[in-house]
């Protein structure tokens, strides 16, 4: 290519590292997707369900808490739907240099593996974390060929996806926030809505959320995170450990808060005013 610059290139390209992850295990199981996913299920009537749900059967993975390498069952699932979360929590993880983004999904997530162009200079790392033990539906071609004669299971799958993306257009809009604790909380609440239980103080939100795991959802580093936290919790805003988190009052007052906090000024940075002169 005409004015390639093999320095630059060698900046963008990086060798991959390689790991060992845990792959997943695979005992031959089959689950009725109909009575793993609620959300599935409301799809019919009582009449309809019953004949769907012989159908409606998915091979189910199991995996424990760590790293896996989904690759495998990503290809398995090729040309299908891809992997459905039953149950558990997992954070995919995509590097970019020195720099992770982290994504949480939960039940009800339809996934797939992230499609790379082939004309794509830069090269992000990605990679699957378990956080809480994790089981897949794989809905291969042999699935969607299964459930052809009921067309709203496949809608209802193409709905997560786009939920997915709504989700990750949330999580752009957070880091865009200058604050780190504008982003925290808006990041908090967003979870809440989803993970969080409702408790007469507020919310609670009980995840297995490190320092460094919330840095990388709201782009900062771990020890930022730790200061913010602190300042949120002197302020009553929230308080408990990163993984057992209490979020008090509402996203309203949290944010209306947090912009007083930044508009008062502070000791160093008031305003000396003049003092009067006398006139003789």
């Amino acid at each position: 290519m005409e004015g390639h610059d093999p320095v630059a290139t060698a900046l963008l390209r990086w060798p991959r590292p390689r790991p060992e992850p845990e792959r997943p295990e695979s005992p031959s199981l089959y689950a009725y997707l109909l009575d793993a996913d609620d959300d599935l299920a409301e799809q019919f009537d009582v009449r309809m369900r019953v004949a769907a749900r012989q159908l409606a059967t998915a091979r189910v993975l199991d995996t424990p808490i760590g790293i896996c390498d989904l690759r495998p069952w990503f290809d398995a699932a090729r040309p299908g739907l891809g992997l459905l979360i039953l149950d558990g929590l997992v954070v995919f993880e995509t590097r970019l240099g020195d720099r992770t983004a982290a994504e949480l999904l939960g039940a009800g997530d339809l996934i797939q593996p992230p499609n790379r162009r082939q004309d794509e200079l830069l090269e992000p790392i990605g990679a699957w974390r378990v956080l809480f033990p994790t089981r897949f539906a794989l809905l291969d071609a042999a699935f969607v060929d299964r459930v052809r004669p009921w067309p709203q299971i496949v809608q209802e799958l193409l709905r997560r996806a786009g939920r997915r993306v709504t989700d990750l257009d949330a999580l752009r809009a957070i880091m865009c926030q200058p604050r780190l604790e504008v982003r925290l909380v808006l990041l908090l609440w967003h979870l809440a809505a989803r993970w969080g239980r409702v408790e007469p103080t507020g919310i609670r939100v009980t995840l297995p959320l490190t320092h460094r795991l919330l840095g990388q959802l709201v782009a900062a580093e771990r020890p930022s995170i730790s200061h913010a936290l602190a300042r949120l919790a002197d302020a009553g805003l929230v308080t408990g450990a990163a993984g057992d988190l209490h979020l008090h009052g509402t996203v309203e007052s949290h944010l209306e808060t947090l912009v007083e906090r930044h508009a008062s000024p502070t000791p160093h940075s008031r305003v000396r005013r003049p003092r009067r002169q006398r006139i003789a």
